[in-house]
């Protein structure tokens, strides 16, 4: 039977306790897949595998001799959260978007968090994603952060950690959707007996959002008109891009198929110009608005800040919101909490350094073989040193980089990430895992329950990213504890 072999180690297991009992919410999955034998669970793996080729489930790597073009790897064994857990996961995450909104907002117009030193305004000028040219423009209903997707780990205590925020263009909603799907489909009885909470009402939530932050002006008479704009058929997320689309009923279109008039932003059609109100955005602030930001972008549409300026058109995420998910005001994030809401953090961050403090810097140049450094803009596992296993070169390499640029860097412990059992093609070892919940901010704010469980396939590796050799799994969280 499968798992005879599985050893927990000295990890957080999320399946199994320290004395290899299985956990009260995994009993049921643990007695369906040990009711199984190697060669059938194998089967229903490939059949999944198929299934995802068939239908195009893919994400592109770049710079790869071997083609661009990946199946997402999926892992049929669900991770599985109670009740309990989720209800603290939960209250958390609003807690965290509601504080962050009201920082980008603060930040765009009085910047008081600034003027009471809560964090130096040095941080703020010296950040990548801070845009000056949104300075003192107001967005529908006061939302900066339709869609975030936070990355959540758990340390060998098992406790919840926030390792970072995604809050410009957060991706891997589709595969959550998919992988629901897939799982559904292998386990069917499994799925209905185990009283887990649906997921696949987000496309309706999100585009419910997205209609509830339209400008109250609106180009017609027929209720909002949104389109998801996507840089192209080349990048990375166009699947999902593709499918989120399909499943919101809403067109998908370039830069390209766009047009300003009048500060009003319109779609090209074989019928004429139809005006456009809401804006999903899978581009990043650069390349949005060629007359404002980088003047080469062919992915934009030129006048269309000055749209979002005028209040014609609403941009989800809203210009900006990159300066929340700078890796430097990571750190600051339970300060901005405390300034805005009064509470203490629910969910905790992960021990951070900022390498622009003098005696931080000092620390971490020494203890470089010891930390994980990171570089505060870059995203998908690259700008990062994994001092202990990093070589003598990279250490150094890292090492005259945050002299030269402090700002640049923040360092952390490594987190010995919480392990899974997962199909390795023979059998199940442990793999590290994350997890990415989406959360939608419009009329209300909910947390879709659920989100991605991204998985380290290679063995050992804590770099959960699909570029760089990850997985995902279905998340389950139950309607009860199990």
């Amino acid at each position: 039977m499968v798992l005879d072999n599985y050893l927990t180690e000295d990890f957080f297991d999320e399946m199994f306790n320290d004395g290899r009992l299985v956990r009260p919410h995994y009993k049921r999955v643990l007695d369906r897949m040990q009711s199984l034998d190697t060669e059938e669970y194998h089967r229903r793996q490939t059949a999944v595998d198929l299934s995802f080729m068939r239908s195009g489930v893919t994400f592109t790597v770049y710079n790869d001799n071997e083609g661009t073009e990946r199946i997402f790897p999926f892992d049929l064994m669900p991770r599985v959260i109670p009740a309990d857990e989720w209800a603290i996961v939960e209250k958390g995450l609003i807690q965290r978007i509601t504080a962050l909104n009201l920082f980008l907002h603060d930040l765009y117009h009085e910047q008081k968090i600034l003027k009471d030193r809560i964090i130096p305004p040095h941080y703020i000028n010296g950040a990548k994603h801070f845009r000056r040219e949104f300075m003192g423009c107001n967005v529908a209903k006061d939302i900066y952060v339709h869609i975030c997707g936070t990355d959540l780990i758990r340390g060998r205590d098992g406790g919840y950690l926030v390792l970072e925020d995604n809050l410009r263009c957060p991706s891997g909603a589709s595969y959550m959707l998919e992988n629901r799907t897939a799982l559904k489909r292998a386990f069917p009885n499994l799925y209905q007996s185990a009283n887990v909470h649906p997921v696949d009402d987000y496309p309706n939530q999100l585009r419910n959002v997205l209609q509830f932050v339209a400008p109250d002006n609106l180009g017609s008479d027929d209720g909002p008109n949104v389109v998801l704009l996507t840089p192209g058929v080349y990048n990375s997320a166009y699947f999902e891009h593709a499918f989120l689309a399909r499943q919101m009923g809403i067109p998908i279109v370039e830069g390209r198929d766009l047009v300003v008039r009048d500060a009003k932003v319109y779609m090209r059609t074989t019928a004429g110009l139809m005006p456009v109100d809401v804006i999903y955005r899978r581009i990043d602030d650069d390349f949005l608005d060629p007359s404002v930001f980088r003047p080469d972008s062919l992915l934009g549409v030129p006048g269309l800040i000055h749209a979002c300026r005028s209040g014609n058109v609403t941009l989800a995420n809203a210009v900006g919101t990159g300066i929340a998910d700078d890796k430097v005001i990571y750190y600051f994030v339970p300060k901005i909490i405390k300034y805005y809401l009064g509470e203490d953090p629910i969910l905790p961050n992960v021990e951070t350094y900022l390498a622009s403090e003098p005696s931080d810097r000092a620390f971490i140049l020494d203890n470089l073989a010891k930390l994980v450094v990171k570089s505060a803009n870059e995203a998908g596992g690259y700008g990062m040193l994994m001092g202990p296993w990093a070589s003598s070169e990279e250490i150094e390499t890292f090492r005259k980089n945050i002299i030269a640029d402090p700002r640049n860097f923040i360092a952390q412990p490594p987190i010995s990430l919480s392990r899974h059992p997962t199909w390795c093609g023979e059998d199940f070892e442990g793999r590290h895992v994350d997890l990415r919940p989406y959360i939608l901010y419009g009329d209300k704010i909910s947390v879709t329950p659920g989100g991605l469980t991204r998985v380290a396939l290679r063995k050992g590796s804590l770099v959960v990213n699909s570029s760089q050799g990850g997985g995902s799994k279905d998340t389950w969280v139950l309607r009860d504890n199990g």
